[in-house]
């Protein structure tokens, strides 16, 4: 995995299958995770509750998750490897029904993944996605949530800290390899209903690749970025991964100054600076980055 996030890029409705209803968690599996835990509080998530038997523990802000486990095997490629970067191990998806959606999936040809809860811990259906990382269905996500059940509150945390600027899931970046962009419209799109935007509609300042549309109605709504390697370089990374998150507000310059006062650093440079669309933070911890785009949804929006 090269250290910046640039190397492959220059810094109509469908139906609703699995009543998918956005992003229920976005989890990392790092060897380093206070490091990485201190980079996602400088971006304004809070840690707020442990889980109950593993080393893992969910930061907030907003109605945002991230989880981040200390657990190398999660991903099973060479992107664990113990003394690793941080990588994007699951994404978790709100559905209206968990059962359903991961039936659906596997009758589609998904790979299951294998289940391996603990006494009193629940089971969450998933399958297989890029590299080795997984793709949740969470049917527990309004008043009572898999969070309720699995974590314990760190006492004295807010439990809902409030979001930066109104910072919000806006999408995932997925790298993919070469002359890939077809296979994964269509895994994509027959098992959960994404559909891909015209060429001319586009976000943020890295615009390249193909974009993704989710299902979802309103504020729920996010996006998936498709970026194969640059046909430019002479050595192709054909690693398949998610790569960083998206996070929209709409205040971007605003944004970004109140994070850099909370001590991250953004990429000012003659291809990619901040703007009013978007801007991208520098990669720390060798893989880590993130980028804020434009998208003026209410604070509370999701």
């Amino acid at each position: 995995m090269p250290d910046t996030p640039t190397d492959r890029e220059s810094l109509g409705d469908v139906p609703n299958p699995l009543g998918m209803d956005g992003i229920e968690y976005v989890e990392y599996t790092s060897s380093q995770p206070q490091a990485l835990g201190q980079v996602l509080e400088q971006l304004g998530f809070k840690p707020v509750a442990r889980h109950r038997s593993r080393e893992v523990l969910l930061y907030r802000q907003g109605r945002m998750n991230i989880v981040v486990n200390a657990r190398s095997g999660v991903l099973r490629s060479g992107a664990a490897a113990e003394d690793g970067p941080p990588r994007i191990s699951a994404l978790a998806l709100r559905v209206r029904d968990a059962r359903h959606a991961h039936e659906r999936a596997l009758e589609l040809g998904a790979w299951e993944v294998p289940q391996h809860a603990q006494v009193m811990e629940l089971n969450i259906p998933g399958i297989h996605g890029p590299g080795g990382a997984h793709l949740y269905f969470i049917d527990r996500y309004e008043d009572f949530s898999i969070f309720d059940i699995d974590f314990r509150p760190i006492p004295g945390v807010d439990s809902r800290p409030p979001a930066t600027m109104g910072l919000h899931f806006f999408g995932v970046v997925q790298y993919i390899g070469r002359d890939r962009t077809a296979d994964w419209i269509e895994f994509y799109g027959s098992l959960m209903g994404f559909s891909p935007l015209p060429e001319a509609q586009r976000f943020g300042i890295l615009p390249k690749g193909t974009v993704l549309k989710s299902p979802c109605d309103g504020a729920s709504r996010f996006y998936l970025q498709l970026i194969e390697p640059d046909p430019a370089t002479v050595l192709y990374d054909e690693q398949e991964l998610f790569n960083r998150i998206g996070f929209g507000t709409a205040d971007v310059p605003g944004a970004v100054a109140q994070l850099r006062r909370q001590g991250l650093d953004f990429v000012e440079g003659t291809g990619v600076k901040v703007t009013d669309r978007g801007a991208i933070t520098r990669t720390v911890l060798r893989s880590v980055a993130f980028e804020l785009v434009h998208d003026p949804l209410p604070a509370d929006g999701r």
